[in-house]
């Protein structure tokens, strides 16, 4: 009997998040949602306690593994093993870490070629700032860009 009533309760939980589960997802710790920011539509901006942030993604040329691109991070102080993180935002294609190099003392520029979907031309990725393994919490924004063949 007891079996059934935990299988029961297990049933329930997992209907429960399969429901209410995704509305949470993109939401902070204080329940406000993350808009979205198109980084090769322009800069993305956002401040901080610290200061003022900036990112930009530029294209440039095509190689043989694809469309190069050029991140660009101005921060108010420098993490340590600053990294972007690509990951799939219209599908799930694995993680790919780009550490970014310090030009200034303000400034993080990396250059990296996205994978792209072969089943289709939308793929839309995610950048995620992180300071070594730790994602940075005070980015407002979900930095995206769909990838470019």
């Amino acid at each position: 009997m007891l079996r059934v009533l935990l299988t029961l309760g297990l049933i329930a939980v997992g209907i429960t998040l399969v429901f209410f589960g995704p509305r949470y997802l993109g939401k902070t710790s204080d329940g406000n949602s993350y808009s979205e920011c198109d980084l090769l539509s322009g800069p993305c901006a956002w401040t901080t306690p610290e200061g003022q942030w900036q990112a930009s993604l530029t294209t440039g040329q095509q190689s043989s593994q694809g469309q190069i691109y050029r991140l660009e991070i101005r921060s108010p102080g420098a993490p340590d093993r600053f990294l972007a993180v690509l990951r799939g935002q219209s599908m799930y294609m694995g993680e790919y870490p780009v550490p970014l190099r310090q030009q200034t003392p303000s400034d993080f520029s990396a250059e990296f070629t996205a994978p792209f979907c072969t089943t289709g031309g939308d793929m839309v990725w995610r950048v995620d700032l992180q300071a070594g393994q730790e994602m940075l919490e005070n980015v407002p924004l979900t930095l995206v860009f769909k990838a470019q063949k």
